[in-house]
């Protein structure tokens, strides 16, 4: 059987045999969206695709095939769709893209599956994706499956926020394309990284409440909306360490073996 740990490097036999013996399966979910000057429009494909990766080693499990479209981008948590590249679904799209995905490695005898989420407007599509696939498969079977939905950045441990950010950590809404993410990109794919076209037009300080059709102008105009300044693979590798960590210890607990 091949050394990966990615069901799409399988043949359906091989899928067949990793599947039937209970491995944990891994689904990312992303988003194709604008994360500065500095960085490509993949970052929240990469970052959720490498921790399942390395949590699925860990853990005997798989990886699905990447969503690499998210919900719609935000202006005060992407930036919104004002910047080209960005490629958005709708919230209901999403939602029923993650309900027969979810329903079809159910199909597959799928027991134990992790839903990643790398993109921030994901949340809530995602989790009623998962409800629709309960809707459609049942909730009540004896040996139906269990479903976790993580996102990525609850993982990280405040002690390690604490060394990322010694001036304060700003919030996950403000650290798109910023210290994290950036930091994680330079410790996964540094040649996709270049660190001397971030522009330091933040931190963004946006009024409490949305505004439709126009975006505020507190967007700033490099799409970053904190500061990239402090960013390291180091740091990268720190949080990378505690998300990996965390979901290893959270299969072990939910997925126990046998």
């Amino acid at each position: 059987m091949k050394d990966t740990v990615f069901l799409n490097e399988l043949s359906w036999p091989e899928a067949e045999a990793r599947i039937t013996e209970g491995s944990p399966l891994f689904l990312p979910v992303g988003a194709t969206e604008q994360h500065g000057r500095h960085m490509p429009l993949n970052v929240d494909v990469v970052i959720p695709k490498a921790i399942a990766e390395r949590a699925a080693r860990r853990a005997g499990g798989l990886v699905a095939p990447t969503i690499p479209y998210g919900n719609r981008s935000q202006p005060r948590s992407g930036g919104g769709r004002q910047f080209p590249g960005t490629l958005n679904l709708r919230a209901g799209t999403l939602s029923l893209v993650i309900c027969d995905v979810l329903a079809e490695l159910v199909r597959q005898k799928a027991k134990k599956i992790v839903v990643l989420n790398g993109h921030y407007e994901n949340v809530w599509p995602i989790i009623e994706g998962i409800e629709l696939a309960f809707d459609a498969i049942g909730r009540d079977k004896s040996d139906g499956p269990t479903v976790l939905r993580i996102d990525h950045w609850e993982l990280i441990r405040p002690e390690t926020l604490a060394r990322v950010f010694p001036d304060g950590y700003p919030g996950i809404e403000l650290e798109h394309a910023s210290v994290i993410e950036t930091s994680m990109m330079l410790a996964l794919r540094p040649e996709l990284v270049d660190l001397s076209k971030a522009l330091h037009d933040g931190p963004a300080k946006f009024r409490p409440y949305d505004r439709f059709p126009k975006p505020p102008a507190e967007v700033p105009a490099s799409g970053v909306l904190s500061l990239t300044e402090g960013s390291s693979a180091e740091k990268g590798n720190w949080l990378l360490k505690d998300c990996v960590d965390k979901i290893t210890e959270i299969i072990g607990r939910e997925f126990p073996k046998g």
